[in-house]
């Protein structure tokens, strides 16, 4: 790929799981209020983990063919049944409890940096959300997190998940650019696998707490990237905002 040109940029695709906003603390705290109104003991920052630990197989199963296309959704509350079952709790969950364990996914907190760094790459690209979640998913998780967003582009619009390059390319085509004027921020290096292979350029934001304290983050150090910024903040200085 040529050198990186940051002239050339003119879409910022940000994931968001993670990288926009703190999925970890999220989901973890709004769980721990269903556990204990259910009168569950579980570690609900254990049990977050868990839950996202099967992610990204439920998602390759998509991809694959094993499985017809569902939304992000459906493959969170169908690993939770199976999560609920392994915890041997399952009935303590009724549908309503189910589904807001499921809505979690739906409102979680930016990163302190986060709002005020999309600003300031605002005034010079367009930045969009690109993510696995739903078109509806990530609606309310951006108005609830108030993150400043020129638009939204959801998997569930090529009907696939990244990794997968129909999602990046989607992107760019439906933003009218060529995939090389588009810079896909991530702090997983496997999304930014991804977008590069699809022909975007990348930018990984570290995120040292994304899965929490017990597991670690990818890393700077193992992942090939245009840019490392720490935080959002840091990203727009390296692209002159």
């Amino acid at each position: 790929m040529t050198e990186f040109d940051r002239d050339r940029i003119q879409v910022i695709a940000c994931d968001i799981f993670g990288t926009t906003v703190d999925w970890y603390s999220g989901v973890a705290a709004q769980a721990a209020e269903i556990f204990d109104a259910a009168g569950v003991d579980l570690d609900a920052g254990e049990f977050a983990d868990d839950w996202r630990e099967m992610y990204a197989p439920s998602m390759q199963r998509v991809r694959d063919g094993e499985r017809a296309w569902a939304y992000l959704d459906t493959l969170h509350r169908e690993s939770l049944d199976t999560l609920l079952d392994g915890h041997g709790v399952a009935g303590a969950f009724d549908e309503a409890a189910r589904r807001r364990l499921v809505r979690a996914w739906h409102v979680l907190p930016a990163w302190p940096d986060s709002v005020a760094g999309l600003e300031r790459l605002r005034r010079r690209y367009t930045v969009a959300a690109l993510s696995n979640g739903g078109f509806a998913l990530l609606t309310r998780l951006i108005k609830a997190a108030a993150l400043p967003m020129d638009c939204v582009v959801s998997a569930e619009l090529a009907h696939s998940y990244k990794p997968a390059p129909e999602v990046y390319r989607t992107a760019a085509g439906l933003l009218d650019v060529e995939p090389d004027r588009v810079l896909m921020v991530a702090c997983h290096t496997w999304d930014l696998d991804g977008a590069r292979a699809a022909g975007l350029r990348t930018a990984f934001v570290e995120r040292p707490l994304e899965k929490g304290p017990h597991r670690g983050a990818d890393r700077a150090a193992d992942t090939v990237s245009d840019l490392v910024a720490a935080d959002f903040g840091a990203l727009a200085d390296l692209l002159g905002c």
